[in-house]
């Protein structure tokens, strides 16, 4: 399974890209963050984020696109900026077809630490040991990406039973009251 993780950011957007399956070693593809200056116009910004991701969307070819979802933070401003930039990931992802995964901070945090409360440098030092980098990757944006990224190798498989579950249980139920 390959994912591009997105850490959805106005100013730093992190990626990252990672190839694997749960229980297995896990390869790095790609890293890295598209920037985008504070001072431009907004507009300009989502444009630069969306030619950004699409580069990496050509470049690597991702099968799922995990994009962490926005929470309510103190600071409107930084929470309406986190979400215009997790929509233009949305629609580019969406505009290839490519099913896109919403997971929050806390669910990263558990999933490559064990703790939903583990601070960056934590997960940053896990990232690191769980794609055997010499470093963690800079700047944070870079290794929250990859850690939606590894996020989602590991929880996909258990999600995708549980939604056929569900599936299977409301079949037979309407099958139950139709009868």
């Amino acid at each position: 399974m390959r994912v591009l993780g997105v850490d959805p950011g106005l100013t730093r957007c992190g990626v990252g890209v990672v190839e694997g399956v749960a229980g297995r070693p896990l390869t790095l593809l790609g890293v890295g963050v598209v920037r985008t200056p504070a001072d431009a116009d907004l507009g300009h910004r989502l444009v630069a984020i969306e030619q950004g991701l699409e580069q990496w969307l050509d470049e690597h070819r991702p099968e799922y696109v995990a994009v962490e979802r926005v929470f309510s933070q103190h600071n409107v401003r930084t929470v309406m900026g986190t979400a215009q930039a997790s929509a233009v990931a949305l629609l580019c992802a969406s505009r290839r077809g490519i099913p896109v995964a919403l997971h929050t901070p806390s669910e990263v945090k558990a999933a490559v630490t064990g703790s939903g409360r583990a601070d960056k440098a934590q997960v940053g030092a896990m990232v690191t040991r769980l794609l055997r980098l010499a470093e963690p990757p800079r700047p944070a944006d870079a290794a929250d990406a990859l850690a939606l990224a590894i996020c989602h190798i590991w929880r996909a498989p258990a999600q995708n039973r549980l939604q056929q579950a569900v599936a299977l249980h409301a079949a037979h139920a309407t099958k139950g009251r139709t009868a």
